[in-house]
């Protein structure tokens, strides 16, 4: 298999309902993503790439810096959070249908955000999601179909 990974990061708050600890606070971090595309033929284009590193820049890092990057990642089911991020004039913040926790927003993007984006790119798959919150601490997520 051939693959390759783009390194994106963004920063975004986020808090973890439910969270024994300090995360359960709205806090911040600057996230570092790693997203792995195959070629579902295990053959690269002309020039001998699975996909131009910079179309996934150009794709999923757009959509990043518009949902994402300098806002809040909140639970849509986070009604105290969502409120006091609403309140704030000229607020940015995502609702993600899950608590936002790293594999859950590692998730999203990888069965969600990737595949919408990058429909036009026959053979091309996502496989991969990495997502560092912080230089200690990632979660992974992959998709094998």
């Amino acid at each position: 298999m051939k693959s390759c990974t783009r390194r994106l990061t963004f920063c975004a708050g986020h808090r973890v309902v439910g969270h024994e600890g300090k995360c359960k606070q709205l806090h911040g971090h600057q996230y570092d993503v790693r997203i792995t595309a195959v070629s579902n033929q295990d053959q690269l284009d002309s020039l001998g790439r699975v996909i131009d590193f910079s179309v996934i820049k150009e794709k999923v890092g757009k959509w990043i810096d518009d949902n994402f990057d300098h806002g809040f990642i909140l639970w849509s089911e986070d009604g105290d959070a969502i409120k006091a991020i609403a309140n704030v004039p000229d607020s940015k913040y995502f609702l993600l249908p899950s608590n936002p926790t790293a594999e859950n927003i590692a998730w999203y993007l990888l069965h969600e955000v990737c595949p919408s984006l990058l429909a036009d790119y026959a053979g091309i798959k996502i496989t991969k999601i990495t997502l560092w919150e912080t230089e200690n601490c990632y979660a992974e997520v992959t998709r094998e179909d």
